[in-house]
């Protein structure tokens, strides 16, 4: 299989995880200022979860980009990261009906972590699929980024149970972090 292969695939997914993302969403139930402000929280939500498949789907572009062979441990990798990202509209349903408290919240930081330990599964595998003259090696170094976005989620799961907006204020944070898309693949093509 080719990396364009599994990107087309990829994309695929990804735009149906959006499509159903903003289905979620709801219309204020009255025209009203104060309806409006009901509804916030759930824009909110939606605006991460949309802002973090976008952050996924662009790094996984670039890093498809630098990738030359693609076999099976990629191809799992690749799935599981998927599937953590299609979890994404179920947890800005159970924020939209439980509200910003721990359970959702730490619930939203479990596919974080989730989704992240997959990305790192897959670039081990693209790297290990093509040996020492792996593009995705050079280019993730050591992975500093990752790792520590990893941590981040790692801490703000359990704190979510101190306070869900501590949690949530380390889930931007780490958006933020990754919002411009990463050079590092650019630098090595």
């Amino acid at each position: 299989m080719t990396p364009s292969r599994l990107n087309a695939l990829t994309d695929g997914v990804v735009a149906i995880v959006l499509t159903i993302m903003v289905l979620e969403l709801k219309f204020p139930a009255e025209p009203t200022v104060d309806a409006v402000l009901k509804v916030l929280p759930l824009l909110a939500a939606y605006l991460l979860a949309f802002i973090y498949v976008a952050i996924y789907w662009n790094n996984h572009h670039h890093m498809m980009q630098s990738a030359h062979k693609v076999t099976g441990a990629v191809l799992w990798a690749n799935h599981a990261l998927l599937f953590w990202l299609t979890l994404f509209p179920l947890m800005i349903r159970w924020l939209d009906e439980a509200g910003v408290t721990p359970l959702p919240t730490a619930g939203f930081g479990l596919v974080l972590l989730g989704a992240s330990t997959c990305y790192l599964l897959l670039e081990r595998a693209l790297m290990a699929a093509e040996g020492e003259e792996s593009g995705v090696k050079r280019a993730v170094g050591r992975g500093t980024k990752e790792w520590a976005s990893f941590a981040g989620y790692a801490v703000a799961l359990p704190l979510a149970f101190v306070s869900a907006y501590i949690s949530i204020a380390i889930y931007v944070l780490v958006a933020i972090s990754w919002f411009i898309p990463d050079r590092r693949f650019a630098r090595h093509d």
